[in-house]
């Protein structure tokens, strides 16, 4: 089996998403998506040019062979995934009452991928693997799901495998308080952390964007970038102390997915080994693009979309004959 550069996991549900910007109540259709914040970077880094493995345990149901048909469209190795009876797969719904204003409805308690265990990981793809990408959802989903995460990272550590954390805060899953002790467990093992400033400021308990990152790293050579949403991100490490310019978006049409292309763009540099500044400029970029298309993956760009999309304004805005 060919090996992957980056192995990651967690649960990816169907997503219903209408196209109409109204209460759920006041809705009749709803398109069938795909969402999840690991497979969103998975299939992100795919398009990007780098080659991905993905684990997750789906319901033996028509929507578990959905998402796990979508993802392996996307050219993502899926191998590793389970099917169950045990538990369905997960659902998830958005109600969007304006560009900036989304409300997200989950009905995930119970379900398929919750039921992971640390030994249905795939020990030699993340041996094998050059990075391994944790988000902080996955420990969320239950106990046996945090089990496996900290086996993952057990694994990776053993192997030299990089480790990238994006906490990807849901206090729909869980209370902040769960939430700090169990992200911070996991940043104390990781090479790279990638956390928006709320997620930073939870975690250490400082409020300033550089404390945060000077916090975030300690006495280690680990890598901060935080993410300022629209103003970009900082980047902390050793030999560089910097904030990234983010790139104005002209409208915003579906905020989900931001963050994921993020990693996916910080991943991908981290791959390539491209100078960081370069690296965190694209992954603003990239977060930009994804925030002006509706659904989690419709928006993930190629490489050479987003370097077009990273010329100087009206550079890249002809109409492609």
């Amino acid at each position: 089996m060919k090996k992957s550069e980056v192995f990651t996991f967690g649960e990816t549900m169907v997503l219903f998403q209408p196209e109409q910007m109204l209460p759920l109540e006041y809705i009749h259709q709803f398109p069938k998506k795909i969402g999840g914040a690991e497979s969103n970077v998975a299939i992100g880094l795919t398009r990007l040019g780098h080659s991905v493995t993905w684990f997750s345990k789906l319901g033996n149901d028509p929507f578990g062979r959905f998402v796990l048909k979508s993802i392996r469209g996307e050219g993502v190795d899926v191998s590793s995934c389970l099917l169950t009876d045990e538990a369905p797969t997960g659902l998830l719904f958005k109600e969007q009452l304006s560009p900036e204003d989304m409300n997200v409805y989950y009905y995930r308690k119970g379900s398929a991928a919750s039921l992971m265990q640390p030994v249905e990981l795939d020990a030699g793809a993340i041996a094998a693997a050059r990075i391994l990408h944790i988000s902080g959802i996955t420990p969320a989903l239950s106990d046996s799901a945090l089990a496996t995460v900290m086996e993952a990272i057990e694994i990776a550590k053993r192997n030299g495998t990089m480790i990238v954390f994006d906490p990807n805060l849901r206090l729909k899953l869980w209370s902040a308080e769960q939430a700090k002790k169990t992200f911070n467990e996991i940043a104390a093992n990781a090479d790279v952390i990638l956390p928006g400033l709320d997620e930073g400021q939870l975690m250490t308990g400082e409020t300033d964007v550089e404390a945060v990152a000077k916090a975030l790293a300690g006495d280690s050579d680990k890598i901060i970038v935080i993410k300022l949403g629209d103003k970009g991100a900082y980047l902390y490490s050793n030999n560089l102390k910097v904030y990234v310019e983010g790139f104005s978006v002209d409208r915003i049409v579906d905020p989900v997915g931001a963050g994921d292309g993020f990693a996916a763009g910080v991943i991908s540099g981290l791959l390539s080994e491209e100078p960081m500044e370069q690296t965190v400029r694209r992954a603003n970029a990239i977060g930009a693009m994804v925030v002006g298309v509706s659904g989690d993956i419709e928006g993930l760009p190629t490489f050479e979309a987003v370097e077009r999309f990273m010329k100087p304004a009206g550079a890249n805005r002809d109409v492609k004959r």
